[in-house]
């Protein structure tokens, strides 16, 4: 794929891989025995939230910025709170991060959550209807809002009453609560990976 339509947003898959991709990533991965004693401090953390087994590598991205351990810790209390924590379910939190990713451009970010969201049980298709937004026919009303909610935030910094309305009828408080601040801590990431030249696997598939 080329060039590639999202909403109000079209962008050239190459020039996006050239800025976000080539010559990277900036900073090397350091080796687990680099990591500071506050930055081990998180990564046992993020081993215990997510049930990582030590048998398992540490990703790369994280070894990248657990060269700045105080930022990192930050940005973990506030993913594991989100993602292993969080009362939006699973599926749906991977929909928006996904449709996220796509609005960010961001090749890191997207190929690591069709991963994930696929663990979580979204269909190639529906893949295919994210790339295509909100409007795609074949979503639920509530999904569809889940994704306006997204292109809403990252067009306007507010989610719209009607979008906002939809969501409320099915999704308690903590969960309208989270939506905001789930969408801005992925698009924070997705500008830090972004700028670091984080290597995707496999190339910026949007499959």
């Amino acid at each position: 794929m080329g060039e590639v339509t999202t909403g109000a947003v079209r962008f050239d898959r190459a020039a996006r891989e050239t800025q976000t991709i080539a010559g990277g990533p900036r900073y090397a991965p350091l080796r687990l025995d680099e990591v500071s004693p506050e930055g081990q401090e998180q990564v046992d953390a993020i081993r215990a939230a997510f049930q990582i087994p030590e048998s398992r590598p540490f990703p790369d991205v994280s070894l990248i910025t657990l060269r700045h351990p105080g930022m990192f810790k930050g940005q973990m209390v506030l993913g594991i709170e989100l993602a292993a924590k969080g009362t939006i379910p699973g599926r749906e939190r991977e929909l928006m991060i996904l449709r996220l990713a796509l609005l960010a451009r961001a090749p890191f970010e997207w190929c690591e959550h069709v991963d994930i969201g696929k663990a979580f049980g979204i269909t190639s298709e529906e893949i295919e209807r994210v790339i295509a937004g909100s409007s795609a026919p074949g979503w639920t009303e509530h999904e569809s809002a889940m994704l306006r909610a997204v292109e809403e935030l990252v067009a306007d910094h507010c989610i719209g009453d009607s979008t906002w309305t939809i969501l409320a009828a099915s999704w308690d408080e903590k969960q309208m609560l989270e939506l905001p601040m789930l969408v801005g801590a992925y698009l924070m990431t997705a500008m830090q990976q972004n700028s670091l030249k984080i290597q995707p696997k496999g190339g910026f598939d949007y499959r």
